[in-house]
């Protein structure tokens, strides 16, 4: 009995908890608590705009000792989560002529710091700097000095009390000031400000999107003044949300209305952001600027007569079939554009069959109706099923066949079903089962193994690539992988086991329809087990891995020339080492630490380049004996895979395995050998270095 009751009251408490807890996102905040935190009323002896005109061309730094207090009226609130260590102010509640930016290393500072609060801020030891060219106050960085930077660090938690306080005895309500995005450059003296853009709406290219994806912060165009021979918004500025933000999940409104955001810019983007939802509600107005008439984010299905995908498929009469029905596809996302091996469409399926949809806009997989194991409902009427290589798919036309919904029609087309997510199951096939009818289904094909030709290499070397799959019975089918997927340096595994993915078509120049697979993510072909004739596959563990986030690990030798190796902001992901010869004559090393092979049986190197513009190959060499001079050391010239497309950025390319077989129980040393010449350099961006061995 006694535990009974223990349990009672466990439930009791966690189902009060959840009650607690659920009413996160539904944008409603009591007002904190105030009465219990530090308060002080002081005299401001600088106004917003004295104090910004200090900081000229580089940072502007209070003294110690300085008196100085300058006052103002908090315009945001980080309560929803859309806002981070920022509070922004202004010098009025009511018309302002100046906002202003203080970031600070706290977070929840609507507790302290509420919107409409009269705050002082004692200037001493704090520091003037710009972000995104706008100026803000914070304490100096000296990383920043170091490198000649006009920043600052934000303020730190602990002293935000001793520098920032609330008045005693005012707090006002915020009036945001009306303002014209037309007229946003020319009041440049408002950033940080409350303002009410009116008449305004989202763009049509973001329609029936949520506020952000979970984690990810975006921006969301919104457009004011409509002109009609050109079809398109007189204005449009960027409204900049947080994936972490209470309502980032809701859609963002779909009407017409006032805008009410902080205004804010980077560098020459003027952007706003949300203190909260409800400041949006206004934004519910029909018809809009863009002579949408009511709101096209909602479906009625019982209004239109419903397609499976087998059905959708047969609406094709041999060409390009435009389909002027009142039909509607119910389907479930089974794979997106997630980590880049697809691009600009998604795959969808019901129980009669699955069908690529082509869509013109990027990162599908961050909207909520594109995730995979999302229901979405299609709407047919407008679109075009055409046969590309063989294979049946849904878009747009384009040059005569099926090509991309434009990014600007989608809301016409896809909607939320508003159920959860669920598990996609595949459809269990043989490579001899295969038949037209499963292309575009997400298939799981048991026991399949790389060639021995293919295990060893990356997925993708220098473009999309073809890797042979086969079965213990020697029947073979191709997987398909583009250089742009996350995972395309990867080496293939060279084990056995079940590969979850894409089935689609192709019908060669010889005009023979071969089956291909294209597997979404890595861990799709996880090939671990005993091969078909019983090899066990090596497990290759890390000795050393280098993703390029700064250089402490490799010395930079400059041997001839201005140029040297340094950090790239893209990469694979980001960011990289990088090599430009600025088409002068260079000799550049980029030569790692030590690394030990003591006990390994076997051991490799790998890593990924991208290149482009002419000029001399990189080269690569490995020594164990680098006495601390290029030219005194014995170097051995390894021969990896590099990228050879030069005439632009088209992705990294796998290097492979680089055998270290002849330095096995050995400290070694990679080096890469950057040379160029007057009037041709090739510019080298290297990531993603990898050390392995088995012991």
């Amino acid at each position: 009995m006694k535990k009974y009751s223990s349990f009672i009251k466990i439930f009791f408490i966690a189902f009060a908890s959840l009650l607690l807890t659920a009413c996160v996102h539904d944008d409603k905040y009591d007002d904190p608590v105030l009465q219990d935190y530090q308060c002080k009323d002081l005299s401001a002896t600088l106004t917003i705009a004295q104090v910004k005109a200090l900081h000229t061309n580089m940072r502007y730094v209070f003294p110690e000792d300085s008196n100085e207090v300058m006052e103002g009226y908090v315009s945001s609130t980080d309560e929803s989560g859309n806002i981070y260590k920022t509070i922004y102010i202004q010098d009025s509640p009511v018309n302002p002529t100046q906002g202003f930016v203080i970031s600070v290393d706290a977070v929840s500072t609507y507790t302290k710091f509420p919107q409409g609060s009269k705050i002082y801020i004692e200037l001493k030891g704090l520091a003037l700097g710009t972000y995104g060219g706008l100026v803000q106050l914070g304490v100096e960085d000296a990383n920043s000095v170091a490198q000649g930077v006009d920043a600052v660090s934000r303020i730190p938690e602990k002293l935000v009390p001793q520098r920032i306080f609330r008045s005693c005895s005012v707090r006002e309500e915020i009036v945001p000031k009306v303002l014209k995005i037309s007229e946003m450059a020319a009041n440049q003296a408002l950033l940080g400000a409350l303002i009410k853009v009116e008449d305004a709406e989202f763009t049509n290219r973001v329609l029936c999107s949520t506020y952000a994806p979970d984690g990810v912060t975006v921006d969301r165009p919104i457009g004011q003044g409509w002109n009609t021979s050109a079809n398109s918004y007189t204005n449009t500025a960027v409204v900049r949300n947080s994936g972490f933000a209470a309502f980032a999940n809701q859609l963002i409104p779909a009407g017409n209305g006032d805008f009410v955001g902080i205004f804010s810019k980077f560098n020459s983007t003027y952007q706003m952001y949300i203190n909260k939802a409800s400041d949006l509600a206004d934004m519910k107005n029909f018809p809009r600027l863009d002579g949408i008439a009511t709101n096209p984010c909602v479906i009625d299905p019982s209004a239109y007569t419903a397609k499976t995908v087998a059905e959708v498929k047969q609406l094709f009469n041999g060409a390009l079939t435009a389909i002027n029905g009142n039909f509607l596809l119910k389907a479930k996302v089974t794979a997106n554009d997630e980590s880049g091996n697809l691009f600009k469409y998604i795959y969808v399926e019901d129980a009669t069959g699955g069908i690529r949809i082509n869509i013109d806009k990027s990162n599908l997989y961050q909207d909520a109706r594109f995730r995979v194991g999302k229901e979405v409902y299609v709407k047919l009427n407008g679109l075009s099923i055409g046969d590309i290589s063989g294979e049946l798919q849904l878009g747009q036309p384009f040059n005569g066949n099926v090509g991309r919904i434009v990014e600007t029609d989608v809301y016409k087309y896809f909607f939320d079903s508003n159920l959860p997510a669920t598990p996609v199951v595949a459809t269990e096939r043989t490579i001899t089962q295969l038949t037209t009818a499963d292309v575009g289904r997400w298939i799981k094909i048991k026991d399949l193994q790389f060639i021995d030709g293919d295990v060893g290499k990356p997925y993708a070397s220098g473009g999309v690539t073809n890797r042979t799959l086969e079965d213990c019975a020697g029947n073979k089918i191709t997987l398909r992988t583009s250089n742009f997927a996350s995972f395309a340096g990867a080496e293939v595994d060279g084990g056995k086991g079940d590969v979850y993915a894409i089935l689609s078509y192709f019908v060669n120049p010889q005009n023979v329809g071969v089956y291909q697979l294209w597997i979404p993510k890595q861990v799709h072909a996880d090939l671990d087990n005993p091969r078909c004739d019983g090899t066990v596959p090596p497990v290759y563990d890390a000795i050393y891995q280098d993703g390029f986030d700064s250089l402490e690990n490799w010395t930079a030798v400059s041997v001839s020339g201005a140029q040297a190796w340094g950090l790239a902001t893209f990469g694979n992901p980001r960011p990289s080492a990088l090599m430009d010869g600025n088409r002068q004559v260079n000799e550049d090393w980029l030569i790692s630490k030590k690394i030990s092979l003591a006990g390994q049986k076997e051991a490799f190197f790998s890593f990924e380049t991208d290149a482009r513009f002419n000029g001399n190959p990189l080269e690569v060499y490995v020594t164990d004996n680098y006495t601390g001079n290029v030219a005194t050391t014995t170097w051995v010239k390894m021969n990896p895979t590099l990228d050879t497309d030069l005439n632009a950025f088209a992705g990294f390319v796998g290097s492979g395995r680089v055998n270290l077989k002849d330095f096995l129980n050995k400290e070694v040393v990679v080096a890469f050998k950057y040379t160029s010449v007057v009037g041709a350099s090739t510019t080298w961006e290297v990531d993603n270095f990898a050390v392995k061995g088995s012991k």
